[in-house]
């Protein structure tokens, strides 16, 4: 049977011109703007309008791209080198769209396909809408392959070892026992969590697991804090709020750690590492971090090699 790997994302924007594009159809997504077709196109059309002008700037200041599907092309053919088996990535808001990659596996005979999606925490605005994408893309396209779909790993000792790493990555050898470790999360309108998302409850367990793990290692920071980034209007989100946490500092040594991304993309290379910290600088804090994401690395491709043998059995 021939199978196939997908890398399922949100996306980010290849060139400017594709900033409208993915607010476009990230604001046009029913997983993210919860009501009606006619109310959320109103909506949808006025946030973008809003944020184009800024998100085409953001973009400018960190090379005129998102850096998440060259990453992601990156690990697809590594994963493909290591398992013998095609992967592709298939991104929600931004071109490879999954209907295009879908038409591909379509053509080349692909009987079975498994969807990893690069989210390690369960969403209905993240995992549940890429999964969806996919499936409806399939009966658009009359293709019925077998699907498998991987399960959160925001629970994972192997995965909460690769996080572990980072962080130790991170520090460059810096003694960690005067510094504070903030955890950060892309955050949630609080709505969306009460409706039933369970992506809270992972965050906060994966938070304690990696805490945890960083003990065993001998690794023990001053302070830790979980904190929630990224936050979009006026409504009520996740809290606390990072952008607060930094402004009222308990330690002017602080290292971040995104646990909510598996892939470097605009939330991290321009929100963590440049907007915050111009906070950070303005505030005059002594040293700031920010550790990477998993990214292509060797470790993160050989996990998701086998988190997709072990779904298999």
């Amino acid at each position: 049977m021939k199978q196939a790997i997908l890398l399922l994302n949100m996306g980010g924007p290849s060139n400017i011109g594709e900033v409208e594009i993915f607010l476009k159809n990230m604001f046009a997504d029913p997983n993210i703007i919860r009501t009606n077709r006619l109310f959320r196109k109103i909506i949808g059309s006025i946030i973008v309008k809003k944020r184009l002008h800024e998100a085409r700037e953001n973009y400018n200041l960190i090379g005129g791209k998102s850096p998440l599907l060259d990453i992601t092309n990156e690990l697809a053919k590594k994963i493909e080198q290591k398992s013998g088996i095609t992967c592709l990535p298939a991104m929600r808001y931004v071109p490879p769209f999954a209907t295009d990659v879908l038409k591909k596996l379509q053509k080349d005979g692909i009987e079975k396909i498994t969807l990893l999606p690069m989210y390690p925490h369960y969403s209905t605005t993240t995992t549940k809408s890429s999964i969806d994408d996919v499936i409806k893309s399939c009966k658009t396209l009359n293709y019925n392959p077998t699907i498998k779909v991987t399960k959160s790993y925001y629970n994972n000792d192997t995965f909460i070892s690769i996080q572990a790493q980072l962080i130790i990555d991170a520090l460059q050898s810096k003694d960690p026992s005067g510094m504070k470790l903030i955890i950060s999360a892309h955050g949630l309108p609080l709505s969306i969590i009460k409706a039933g998302d369970p992506y809270q409850k992972q965050i906060e367990e994966n938070s304690r697991l990696l805490q945890k793990k960083l003990k065993q290692l001998g690794i023990n920071f001053k302070e830790v804090e979980l904190a929630y980034q990224s936050k979009v209007g006026r409504g009520r989100w996740l809290e606390p709020n990072l952008s607060d946490i930094l402004r009222n500092p308990t330690n002017l040594d602080v290292l971040l750690f995104p646990i909510s991304f598996t892939i470097d993309n605009s939330e991290t290379v321009y929100e963590l590492d440049i907007e915050h910290r111009e906070i950070a600088k303005k505030i005059g804090y002594n040293s700031y971090r920010v550790s990477k994401c998993p990214n292509s690395d060797d470790a993160f491709a050989n996990f998701l090699i086998e988190l997709a043998q072990i779904n298999d059995s």
